[in-house]
């Protein structure tokens, strides 16, 4: 193959110096019938082009190979025949090249198919109120000065292709339930199926086709908004491919540049906002005419009523250990210390965490989301202070014990007394019958009347 630059040279000592073929050839010490073909097929650059070769061993077999390809190709992946399956029978019909060259035509065709089959892809369409598809992305942003990464929930309406986009510390089923309750009530209402991918939340195990067994509590909020939910083929996100692409722009838009906000509260406020702003000034991509806003308003009278709110908690069953907790993700929840030993239901939300026992609500704590924590509340120890009053002084929980003024100033001129804790105890005994602020009151009363204590 010859080089551009002898290419070059040819063609300018032909067209500038006007010398002929046989001078040309002489002088570059080149055949004249490659001087006369680069000339006269006006060619600029040298091309090899490697002519088909065939597969002369498999001969009259090629087409028998392929019919058993083709037919392979519509089965599931388990029931293709090997290369090797394929060479045994075309021995036993009479086949007497080597494997290799079976091995080789096979791996060349399916890997075309391939290609040809991952290049295309099927255009969706759907009707106002049909479905909504679901996804989550992972973004960075700075949370009260601390850069950390968060999970964002996507939940946009395939026909208008309005959205929400609802920001999250991890992506937990109760995560995924809130997110869903946040959209549609976002939305006024849901579509009559909802397309996910087979997030391991949602779906428990992947059955043959797009039959799934989903999670018991994720179906009770399908069946709750009357939704169909609906997993997409494993390794097919272009069944999803509106809120694929939108987890891509949604960045660019909204966590661009680097966001800066004091709480994921204030991140959702903000998020909120922008998705109903960016709805109102970008055209809808099939109606141009309208902007994403005006095809949502469309749609809404399509779209399933908003049902009444959906409790989104997942359960998990915990025993009371002996230092009056419960164990979720890690970190410790006090409960009233009269429940140690028992089996309990944690119901674990989206912000908080509720402990029943037997459907009664034995304590409740704002949800942590760090690590190996202790979260107390003292008021579920201090009926343990009539039996171990020395805790009062060096009790963990007792060292975050808040009181009203009128108790607290009882507590400091009882502390002057040898048994001054034993009668600040039967005063801290008192509220769990009849309440803070009416113990709060009597200190109050007992101070103006120059005690310390109700004994």
């Amino acid at each position: 193959m010859l080089i551009m630059e002898t290419i070059g040279k040819i063609r300018r000592l032909h067209y500038v110096q006007g010398k002929g073929f046989k001078t040309i050839a002489r002088e570059l010490n080149l055949s004249k019938n490659t001087v006369k073909k680069i000339l006269r097929k006006d060619i600029i650059k040298g091309q090899y082009q490697r002519s088909y070769q065939g597969y002369r061993v498999l001969g009259s077999y090629v087409d028998r190979l392929k019919e058993r390809l083709k037919g392979d190709i519509q089965e599931p992946k388990r029931r293709r025949r090997t290369a090797k399956r394929l060479y045994l029978e075309l021995q036993s019909e009479g086949y007497e090249g080597s494997y290799d060259a079976v091995h080789e035509f096979v791996v060349h065709w399916r890997r075309q198919q391939n290609q040809n089959l991952s290049k295309a892809f099927v255009p969706l369409e759907f009707e106002a109120g049909e479905a909504f598809q679901f996804d989550w992305s992972e973004e960075e942003i700075e949370l009260a000065g601390v850069i950390i990464r968060i999970k964002v929930a996507h939940t946009r309406l395939c026909y208008s292709r309005y959205f929400l986009m609802v920001a999250y510390p991890n992506e937990q089923l109760e995560m995924v339930l809130d997110a869903h309750e946040q959209a549609f009530s976002f939305f006024g209402g849901t579509c009559r199926k909802g397309i996910y991918d087979n997030m391991k939340t949602a779906v428990k195990t992947v059955l043959w086709g797009k039959e799934r067994e989903f999670n018991r509590r994720f179906l009770q909020m399908c069946s709750h908004h009357l939704f169909e939910p609906v997993a997409c083929t494993p390794a097919a996100g272009w069944e999803k491919g509106q809120v694929e692409n939108h987890v891509s722009t949604g960045r660019c838009n909204f966590f661009t540049p680097l966001v800066k906000v004091d709480s994921l509260e204030e991140l959702n406020t903000r998020l909120e906002t922008s998705c109903r702003t960016w709805a109102k000034n970008t055209p809808h991509p099939e109606q141009k005419s309208k902007t994403v806003f005006e095809v949502y308003h469309e749609e809404i009278s399509s779209l399933l009523p908003y049902r009444v709110y959906f409790d989104n908690y997942k359960v998990v069953p915990q025993v009371v250990s002996p230092y009056s907790f419960v164990l979720y993700d890690t970190n410790n929840y006090s409960i009233e210390v009269s429940y140690v030993g028992q089996s309990v239901q944690v119901l674990v939300y989206a912000k908080k965490i509720v402990v029943k026992f037997q459907d009664k609500t034995i304590a409740t704590h704002e949800r942590f989301f760090g690590r190996y924590q202790r979260i107390y509340d003292p008021w579920h120890y201090v009926p343990l202070l009539e039996h171990k009053p020395g805790a009062l002084r060096n009790g963990a929980p007792f060292k975050r014990l808040t009181l009203p003024s009128a108790m607290q100033s009882v507590r400091k001129k009882l502390s002057k007394y040898s048994d001054g804790d034993h009668q600040f105890i039967r005063i801290l005994l008192q509220v769990p019958q009849h309440g803070l602020q009416a113990v709060e009151d009597a200190c109050s009363v007992a101070l103006s009347q120059g005690g310390y204590a109700l004994l």
